[in-house]
């Protein structure tokens, strides 16, 4: 088994995993490379091939966050020559990347696992929006995993656009790294391709069309992921239905995502604190423990906002996220409750039959 992990760490294996891995044999080590419905590509030192959950697991796992995804660390059973694998546990996640349910639906949909950098794309163009920014790198640090900001399409927009983003940017207190690149006249590839690290996973967001396939298909050297042309007002479209761990050349793993326009947070709050650090420190000194930074007496964030040591538009945005943050969690406190007396009900229910 330790020769195993030593011939994993190509593939992102680590220490870390190696002293929580528990797989029993004959179950060996496998990574999640893809999620087709009720099957999954896995990946280890001898290539890719296909595997199931095992009927135990699921009959004990229902919720979303509790099913192997992309980057994900899995214990397989798999007999000699047979090209299909049974999943029998999934191990301890290092890192998440998880957002809201889209829409309505209260709990979490996860992205992807074991990331150890997330690269948070936007178009200079037409998808430039501060705000999603913000919501993009809460669940990043939330996760564990650290942020990069991608501003593509720059060969789009006059250079002075370019410096009023960045600046925008940096003004309501953002410092996660900034790279601007353009996919058609390739500048700042290559300073994306410093970035990559062999054995390292990173994992690329954004919504529709700002190029991250197109960037992908950049970096891998070859068209291995299927795009449409750019359209005609300059926004690209692309056809990355699933997420899929690549790995490059030069040995980092890189996974793509579908487009994600809305980006729920949910049971963000120390992501909250580590992105706006700044204005939790602040905090502290206020007069009230409770306070919340709309016009108490002794507000040590509204003194600073006066001072102009940290802008209304930071901690608008810290405000915001934080009634965001607080209202998802109470709602999916309540389904939680409810999905419980539900399941007491039953349970309650069957032992009534049982007794007659």
């Amino acid at each position: 088994m330790m020769n195993q992990y030593c011939e994993l760490s190509a593939l992102g294996w680590s220490d870390w995993f190696a002293q929580r891995a528990d797989c029993k044999p004959p179950d060996a080590v496998a990574r999640v490379a893809a999620v087709d419905r009720d099957q999954l590509l896995l990946v280890d030192q001898d290539g890719n091939f296909r595997a199931k959950l095992a009927g135990r697991y699921l009959h004990h796992h229902h919720l979303n966050q509790e099913l192997p995804c992309v980057g994900d660390w899995v214990c397989v059973e798999r007999q000699s020559g047979d090209a299909f694998g049974v999943i029998h546990a999934l191990l301890e996640r290092r890192t998440s990347l998880r957002r809201k349910s889209a829409g309505n639906v209260m709990g979490y949909q996860m992205i992807a696992a074991n990331v150890d950098y997330v690269l948070i794309v936007q178009s200079c163009h037409f998808d430039f929006n501060p705000k999603r920014l913000e919501r993009y790198l809460v669940m990043v640090m939330e996760g564990g995993a650290e942020p990069y900001i991608l501003l593509t399409k720059t060969d789009l927009v006059d250079p002075a656009v370019l410096a009023t983003q960045l600046a925008e940017i940096h003004s309501i207190g953002i410092t996660a790294p900034v790279v601007p690149l353009s996919n058609m006249t390739r500048d700042g590839l290559e300073d994306v391709k410093r970035l990559l690290l062999p054995g390292k996973t990173y994992c690329f967001v954004g919504s529709s069309g700002v190029g991250k396939s197109t960037l992908i298909n950049r970096l891998v050297g070859r068209e291995r992921m299927e795009t449409r042309s750019v359209s005609g007002t300059g926004e690209g479209r692309h056809t990355t239905v699933r997420r899929e761990l690549i790995r490059l050349d030069g040995g980092a793993l890189v996974i793509d995502n579908p487009g994600m326009r809305e980006f729920g947070i949910l049971g963000a709050e120390s992501g909250i604190a580590n992105s706006c650090s700044d204005i939790i420190a602040l905090a502290s000194s206020c007069r009230f423990q409770d306070c919340s930074h709309t016009g108490e007496p002794g507000c040590a964030v509204l003194a600073a906002v006066h001072a102009g040591k940290i802008s209304q538009e930071s901690l608008d945005s810290f405000l915001e996220l934080k009634d965001e943050t607080a209202f998802n969690d109470m709602s999916y406190a309540e389904k939680r409750r409810k999905d419980r007396d539900f399941g007491r009900f039953v349970n309650s229910a069957k032992k009534d039959l049982r007794d007659r």
